[in-house]
């Protein structure tokens, strides 16, 4: 007889004994069900996503479907399918009269704004942030009250300056004071305060100067915050109404968004209203297309400093 070991029949034994792989088991099944929550997590959030997409797209797409319908067509409540579309809508409002003016008008009104805002906020950023002169934490925080002070409480003390000043119906007196822009100053000065100051040192050490360091070192470095606040500057005059409605007083001096809401007033109908309000979206969608990757480049950089 061959002589067995009882070392190696009990390891057998408890071999046998044990059960098979338990904690794998578990395992595969803990792993099923983490991704079936990740799944259902996912179809959850691409729901609200998409409800919250519609939501926000039915008022534009029932503004240009609603524009290229026959005014007979139009009625209470009114069909938004896509039918028995007609471009004459839009023929009658670019027709009119005032509109190239008021097309003007706030092209130069918003894009001139932009352009000052934006040079202005960025110097007294740099100023704020990277000089050191006397009074500058006093003289930076009694400019950035101004964010307290309610728009139109300012608005009628504005209007009685402008007016002295003879600025009724001009540019100047259209953009001169909407170029104060505490807020655009703030955010300029707190991006520019995280720029490292070896950058600014090791450019005097070269010899260059302060405009040579602003231009050649601080804009191209703010670009993402630039592109953020022009877009920001730019759809806040672009849909301006209130400034644009007192200041100009007579209808060659209105803007986009004066003009439109005159139409409300008179008897026109409303498909002409959506037109010219979808000519106006125009400009302020393509402002956007144009400045998106700057706001990614913005949030990427945010993330790499964090």
């Amino acid at each position: 007889m061959t002589a067995v070991d009882p070392t190696t029949t009990g390891r057998v034994l408890e071999g046998a004994a044990m059960p098979v792989r338990p904690t794998a088991t578990r395992r595969r099944r803990g792993r099923k069900g983490a991704s079936d929550l990740s799944l259902r997590g996912k179809v959850l959030r691409y729901v609200v996503l998409s409800l919250a997409a519609v939501v926000t797209i039915f008022p534009f797409y029932a503004m240009v479907v609603l524009s290229l319908k026959p005014a007979a067509a139009i009625d209470f409540p009114a069909s938004l399918l896509p039918t028995n579309l007609t471009t004459e809508a839009y023929g009658r409002v670019l027709g009119a009269g005032n509109i190239g003016t008021w097309l003007v008008n706030t092209l130069v009104y918003s894009v001139v704004s932009v352009v000052a805002v934006l040079l202005l906020a960025s110097m007294a950023g740099y100023a704020f942030a990277k000089k050191k002169f006397p009074g500058r934490e006093a003289m930076f925080w009694s400019f950035l009250a101004m964010v307290m002070v309610p728009y139109h409480v300012t608005l009628i003390p504005t209007f009685i300056l402008i007016a002295q000043a003879g600025g009724l119906d001009t540019y100047w007196g259209l953009i001169l004071p909407t170029l104060a822009n505490a807020q655009a100053v703030f955010l300029m000065r707190q991006f520019i305060l995280d720029l490292p100051d070896e950058l600014f040192e090791a450019a005097k050490l070269d010899g260059a100067s302060e405009w040579r360091i602003f231009l050649r070192i601080v804009l191209p470095l703010c670009k993402p915050i630039l592109a953020t606040l022009g877009t920001f500057v730019f759809l806040w005059h672009w849909n301006d109404f209130l400034w644009p409605l007192i200041i100009g007083q007579g209808t060659d001096h209105w803007t986009l968004t004066v003009g439109i809401a005159s139409l409300q007033q008179q008897d026109v109908p409303l498909n002409m209203v959506l037109a010219g309000a979808t000519i106006s979206f125009v400009p302020i969608f393509a402002s956007y297309l144009v400045a998106q990757r700057f706001f990614v480049e913005g949030v990427t950089s945010s993330g790499i400093k964090g």
